[in-house]
This record gives C-alpha cells, sequence and structure tokens, in this order.
C-alpha cells in the first residue's frame, strides 16, 4: 500500500491517507511551569482544541493519533491541568478514533484518559506499515521493520540567520534516515524506514535547532543528520540541514 503523508498548510499537523489526523507534543498544563519562572501567558487549551475541531471538520479523519506529550508537568499534574486534558480529550473523541502513544511527560495518564482511547506501549505501534513512536525512547523492533516511522518529541526548528546576524527559530518538518551501519547495530532487521518527525502542536514549547543542536532522543543518535531534509510550515522547502548556516 503506498503511503499518503501530507502535512497540513500552515499547521504542526499531519494527514495520512486521506483518514488519520496527526497532532503531537500538546504539553497541556505548561503555562504553569512558565508562570513559575516569571512568565504570564494564557492557556493554550481551548485554542488547540479548536484548532483540532477545525482540522477535523475540515478532513473528517476517522482516525486521530496523539503522539505523545499530551500533558506537561512531571510527575504529577495540577488539578486545572488534568481537568484541561479531560476535557479536551473527551472533545475531541467525538470526532474520531483516538489513539495515544505516551510521552515522557504523559506518566499516569492512563488515569484521566476516558475508556474509550486505546493508550499504546511507549515503544510506539504501527498502522498500514507506518510506525508511530514518541520518540523518548528505543522503539520496539516492530516499528522498525516499518517502511515510514512518523516521531516527535524533539519539537524541531530550524535556525535562520539574516544579513545583519540576526537569529530566528522557525518550527519545521524534518524528513530524515537512519545511518545504516548504526541502526543496524541497534536492530540488524531494520527496514531502512523513513523518518518524518513533527513540530510540536503548541506554540509554547520552544523547540531543538536541527542545524545547531541536532535531533533530540535516542534515535536522534542513529540519524543522518546532515542530510536530513527541512520543510517549514508554509510549505517552503529549505533544503539539507548542512546547507542551512
Amino acid at each position: 500500500m503506498q503511503i499518503e503523508l501530507k502535512p497540513i498548510l500552515n499547521e504542526p499537523a499531519l494527514l495520512i491517507n486521506k483518514k488519520i489526523l496527526l497532532a503531537a507534543d500538546l504539553h497541556i498544563g505548561i503555562e504553569s511551569e512558565l508562570k513559575e519562572q516569571g512568565i504570564n501567558t494564557a492557556s493554550q487549551t481551548q485554542t488547540m482544541t479548536n484548532r483540532l475541531i477545525t482540522l477535523c471538520k475540515k478532513y473528517k479523519p476517522k482516525e486521530i493519533i496523539l503522539l505523545g506529550d499530551i500533558k506537561h508537568n512531571i510527575p504529577s499534574s495540577t488539578i486545572q491541568e488534568r481537568r484541561d486534558v479531560i476535557n479536551f480529550l473527551e472533545t475531541i473523541q467525538k470526532h474520531g478514533i483516538i489513539h495515544i502513544i505516551p510521552g515522557n511527560h504523559d506518566g499516569n495518564i492512563q488515569r484521566i484518559t476516558p475508556t474509550s482511547i486505546t493508550i499504546h506501549p511507549s515503544d510506539g505501534f504501527f498502522l498500514e506499515n507506518i510506525g508511530f513512536v514518541h520518540g523518548h525512547r528505543w522503539p520496539s523492533e516492530e516499528i522498525m521493520q516499518c517502511e515510514q516511522i512518523i516521531m516527535a518529541h524533539t519539537h524541531p526548528t530550524i535556525m535562520l540567520t539574516d544579513r545583519l546576524e540576526y537569529k530566528t527559530f522557525e518550527p519545521c518538518w524534518l524528513k530524515a534516515k537512519t545511518i545504516k551501519e548504526k541502526i543496524k547495530e541497534k536492530y540488524p532487521d531494520s527496514n531502512d524506514p523513513q523518518i518524518l518527525i513533527t513540530p510540536a502542536f503548541n506554540p509554547l514549547c520552544g523547540g531543538i535547532s536541527a542545524n545547531r543542536e541536532g535531533i533530540m532522543g535516542p534515535i536522534g543518535k542513529t540519524i543522518d543528520v546532515e542530510n536530513t531534509e527541512v520543510y517549514l510550515l508554509d510549505g517552503s522547502a529549505l533544503g539539507k540541514v548542512k546547507d542551512i548556516k
């Protein structure tokens, strides 16, 4: 079966085979941590809910994949965060079958997740020969045998420098391949998959600059970062990481 991946224009969300909607790194509750650091900002939860509902109404997905870090605070969550996560999930599940792949911020998320929502193992699950993994731990052997892997966790950005040496950081999609020798050491039966790394859905998350800091997570150590292709949310293709300095 041919795999069709369509990053949605100007949104950090992905449409897969015209019937699966994917978003990652919502970090519901991050505002409380920012407040402790002296940064007061409005909650993004309702805004993110509305954005996802709009996408669901437009694309009418049968399934919705939340690729980790639905909540933010660890090891425990605030009462408001728990309430926001519950309300978010109960609202979004009206628009499709939800799959959750837990991220490193999702400890005990099963306690606040409706029983109708499927929570998969944190080392990933696969659907239609596509492997889905948050990216904070090594994927399972089955995931590495897929043709395509979709990963989050690193909140990818690209650092751009203008003629006045002013630097900006733009969220982006990364299209990567592993270094065969490195990945075969860990996964001898790896299918040399294509890896698509998704930007964070929550704009407050910040990110890791691929052309300055590389790619976060254990599998990032096996990725050929220099030859990874970079695409902005508006669809602009910037070329390979090694060419963007």
